[in-house]
């Protein structure tokens, strides 16, 4: 999800995930349990995007398991595609993406693995959007034929824009492709100098009710199998027991999010300086817990991969079977709250 520069040293609420006794940081049961393993690790280092990560904004990792002996590290990068060049090069050890810059990393020869998928509920894609300037002569999606489209190459809005070109009888040849992180494009889209910009939430909620900016299409029913957890593959055969309680803990954190969207407006709004009432949209519609890997989930990204080998755009066939760890793997890494999608 989309950085958050630091965190509030107050909590908004009583029912905040450091206050929430659903949660396995304030139950002495579940402590007391993992106090009895040993991590091969002694630090996490997790990364996120510049757009924010809640669970680094919440600090439930560092509750969870600095008193179980590792430190939590994060690094900060623009987007998916970034944050997966530093996987690669062993920077950092797990991290949050969507659903394409783990198709492109493979196909770079990374050694990554899907640890865990992103549900999918009613709000899915609404922070997704092919935007255009407020009283751009622009009124449809067919009407970008020629134009020149921004967004990050390898990102999730890669493959948002080749599936709504398809929609509407347009190629990917159709459009003038130019590739920019989200955080620099956002001030060329203000100044008028980007006709169209393929992105999401906060940039998305900010250019739509600061500057007028409209939707032309968002990501809703786009078919995306939704983001992921990734991390290398020797850290997950390393730390099995560590990524079980890092996933349980995202997941808590998660279920917590959904339940109390109010709370996380009011903890996030001051940190990435955006006013309250744009956060509350932001928050409204994001999407917070997470599910097991299944192989339902992995057809749906296999044709993600597909897609973008039969448009040309990847040189070579990519099989996500080959980033995937053994069923019994998955089984040691994967908590009970996420093998239901309930």
């Amino acid at each position: 999800m989309p950085g958050f520069l630091a965190l509030s040293t107050t909590l908004i609420s009583c029912t905040s995930p450091s206050n929430n006794t659903n949660n396995p940081t304030d139950t002495k049961a579940e402590t007391a349990a993992t106090k009895a393993i040993t991590f091969k690790t002694k630090v996490l280092r997790m990364g996120y995007q510049s757009s924010g990560d809640l669970v680094r904004v919440t600090g439930v990792l560092e509750k969870r398991l600095e008193p179980l002996g590792v430190k939590v590290e994060w690094a900060q990068f623009a987007q998916g595609p970034q944050l997966m060049e530093a996987m690669n090069v062993g920077k950092i050890d797990v991290g949050s993406v969507g659903e394409t810059p783990p198709i492109f990393a493979q196909a770079a020869g990374a050694r990554i693995v899907y640890l865990a998928g992103r549900r999918i509920t009613a709000s899915s894609g609404k922070g997704s959007a092919i935007a255009v300037p407020k009283g751009s002569p622009i009124k449809s999606l067919a009407d970008i034929k020629g134009q020149k489209v921004v967004f990050q190459k390898g990102s999730a809005s890669h493959y948002f824009i080749i599936q709504a070109l398809k929609e509407v009888g347009l190629k990917y040849s159709d459009i003038k492709v130019l590739s920019m992180p989200n955080v620099e494009a956002r001030g060329a889209f203000i100044q008028g100098t980007i006709p169209v910009w393929v992105t999401g939430d906060p940039h998305l909620a900010l250019v739509e009710k600061l500057h007028g900016a409209r939707v032309l299409r968002d990501a809703t029913n786009i078919g995306t199998p939704g983001g992921y957890y990734v991390g290398t593959r020797e850290f997950a055969r390393e730390n099995p027991e560590l990524l079980r309680i890092i996933l349980e803990e995202i997941d808590k954190n998660g279920q917590w999010a959904e339940a109390n969207r109010q709370e996380v407006a009011k903890l996030i709004a001051p940190i990435l300086k955006i006013d309250l009432p744009i956060q509350e949209i932001i928050s409204g519609r994001a999407n917070y817990r997470i599910k097991g890997i299944t192989p339902e989930l992995m057809k749906a990204q296999q044709s993600v991969a597909d897609l973008f080998y039969n448009e040309k755009i990847l040189p070579k066939k990519i099989d996500v079977q080959e980033a995937l760890l053994t069923p019994q793997e998955y089984a040691a890494i994967t908590p009970p709250t996420l093998i239901s999608e309930k």
